[in-house]
């Protein structure tokens, strides 16, 4: 009995003293955790504090290809479609009516100004000068008579031997019959030119085309076309020029004649046409014109070209080149980095000094070969964005780097 109950004493002694182990464990274990769940949520606290000063780490920016605007010097080329046409062409029409008798040239022939082309039927106007000459001296015949008449009576009046009726009926015959005379003059001229235009002559020297009627057609006068006669020593080219090249050559001839400080120099800037045909020779533009041209939207444009050598036929079709001047400030983007916008024009995407996207209009003025030739809107030194336009937005601060 009295081990039995040492036994129970001693059990439950070291049942205490676990127990009591196990509380202040217990409580050590939970204080624990709640000082680490407390030290947790001051850490967020503060990480939210320090993200809402703005002093917590960003996101890496994103890198953009950009190229460094450079100003050079750019020689200005355009190529267009021309066709050449002589310096002069002539129609060749009768002035005169009736039949054509004879062709008097070779058709593709050089021919001289005054060189007789075609001979009409001369022989009615023939007859009708004869005729009119005739009438004249008839009219010369009257008017020596009526002066004669007026000279006998104009004495008789002063001695009262005849009235003054008598010597102004005599004055009006001498006047009417001198006016005759004066009638008879002109159509005795008109009928000598008739029969001068009875034979057609060229009126320039030139290349004479092939006769369009033959002999024996009746002419009915300055309707019918018979020939053209072309002077081709000298030609045109002519060509339609963009409002864009047109500007941009104005441009460049205006700055050559300035020096730096925009002050007028001696220069004499001319832009020149080049035909691309082996051995004609290059002649500077001899004409453009100011207003443009509503069918096809371009404005009218031709150079004076030396053709002594004939390798220009007018009718021809060539291609030619407009040049010859520089740009002295242009600048060369590749073609990608040249947006369109929805008015139509051109803008770039740039990166300004904060190394945000920033577009900018400018304006173009042709290909260099794969590049655009940008002349206003952009200045040395300005980035202008090659790629990442999707991405990059305007506005969004991003990295520029070199484009490849």
């Amino acid at each position: 009995m009295t081990i039995k109950h040492g036994l129970s004493i001693g059990k439950k002694i070291w049942i205490g003293l676990l127990v009591s182990f196990g509380v202040v464990a217990c409580g050590k274990s939970s204080n624990e955790t709640s000082g680490a769940t407390a030290k947790a949520e001051e850490a967020q606290q503060d990480s939210q504090a320090i993200t809402k000063e703005g002093l917590a780490p960003s996101a890496p920016l994103m890198s953009v290809p950009v190229v460094e605007v450079k100003l050079q010097p750019l020689p200005l080329n355009f190529e267009y479609p021309a066709t050449v046409s002589g310096f002069r062409e002539a129609e060749i029409r009768p002035r005169v009516s009736g039949v054509l008798e004879r062709r008097l040239y070779s058709e593709g022939a050089v021919v001289k100004a005054g060189q007789a082309l075609y001979q009409i039927d001369p022989v009615p106007y023939q007859t009708t000068l004869a005729k009119v000459q005739a009438e004249l001296e008839a009219s010369k015949a009257r008017f020596a008579r009526a002066q004669l008449d007026f000279q006998r009576i104009e004495p008789l009046v002063k001695v009262q031997a005849a009235s003054t009726s008598e010597l102004d009926s005599a004055r009006m015959n001498r006047d009417a019959a001198k006016a005759d005379v004066a009638l008879g003059q002109a159509k005795v001229k008109e009928a000598r030119l008739q029969v001068q235009y009875a034979q057609v002559t060229s009126p320039i020297s030139g290349y004479v085309s092939r006769s369009l009627k033959s002999e024996g057609t009746l002419l009915a006068g300055p309707q019918d076309l018979l020939t053209t006669v072309t002077q081709v020593d000298k030609v045109y080219v002519n060509f339609g020029m963009t409002q864009e090249a047109h500007g941009v050559l104005n441009k460049a001839v205006s700055l050559a004649q300035q020096d730096d400080d925009g002050k007028a120099n001696n220069v004499k800037a001319k832009v020149q046409v080049e035909v691309l045909v082996d051995g004609v020779p290059i002649a500077p533009l001899a004409f453009q014109d100011a207003r443009v041209n509503a069918e096809t939207g371009t404005l009218d444009a031709r150079a004076l070209i030396d053709n002594r050598k004939g390798l220009l036929k007018p009718g021809q079709f060539v291609r030619i080149r407009v040049g010859g001047i520089a740009l002295p400030n242009a600048v060369i983007l590749p073609q990608r980095a040249v947006l369109e916008n929805p008015a139509g024009g051109k803008v770039v995407m740039t990166v300004n000094r904060e190394n945000k996207v920033e577009p900018r209009p400018v304006k173009v003025a042709q290909w260099q070969g794969a590049d655009w030739v940008v002349t206003e809107g952009l200045y040395a030194g300005d980035k202008v964005m090659t790629d990442g336009f999707m991405k990059a937005v305007p506005g969004t601060p991003v990295n520029p780097v070199p484009s490849k």
